[in-house]
């Protein structure tokens, strides 16, 4: 697998926090989704909650809705509808045969989840690739602190605009009497009207 936007692409935004579905990371790390699952039973103590969870029936199936993971559980590039150079990527806790469906929902690893699972696998690629996964994390976030700092600017613009619109809305109206045309003197009539 290609390091960098496709493993961004693998990264969700479920219970506000960036995480990357156990299916996902498996196939990113080069190993078997029930090989990462066997890590994870084996070794509870280095995943506590702020690391990974498992997603609730509800988050599984709005995972699903946006067509992330199909309900035999082939997860999807978030962008294309596509499956990897054509392999069944598994995010479910169970391998499953042809035609069967997800029994569990999958497990979501934050950032240090990630990590922490790279060093339980023993994977050479599991190391190697974490790095990137990393790296795909950290982009992403400076690409919210990124925008973050721009919508601000962008408010500050906007009062700024604002008070300008209403400074030369009051401009405006004191130059308009300015601006009309004077009146037309008064034609002094020359000799006498008739009655006078």
């Amino acid at each position: 697998m290609k390091p960098g936007p496709t493993i961004e692409r693998l990264i969700l935004s479920i219970r506000d926090q960036r995480v990357i579905l156990a299916g996902d990371l498996a196939m990113v790390y080069g190993v078997e989704t029930r090989v990462l699952n066997q890590a994870l039973r084996r070794n509870p103590d280095r995943f506590p909650d702020d690391f990974m969870f498992q997603l609730t029936s509800a988050e599984f199936a709005d995972v699903k809705s946006r067509g992330i993971v199909s309900s035999d559980g082939q997860a999807a590039l978030r962008s294309q509808s596509v499956i990897l150079k054509g392999q069944a990527i598994r995010s479910h806790n169970a391998t499953l045969k042809r035609g069967q469906h997800i029994k569990y929902p999958p497990y979501a690893f934050t950032e240090h989840g990630a990590i922490m699972a790279a060093t339980v696998l023993n994977s050479s690629q599991a190391v190697a690739m974490s790095v990137y996964v990393v790296r795909a994390f950290i982009g992403m976030r400076e690409q919210l602190a990124a925008n973050e700092t721009i919508l601000k600017r962008l408010a500050e613009i906007d009062k700024t605009l604002l008070r300008h619109n209403a400074s030369l809305r009051d401009i405006y109206h004191k130059l308009l009497p300015l601006l009309q045309p004077p009146p037309a003197p008064v034609k002094r009539r020359i000799g006498f009207a008739p009655g006078e």
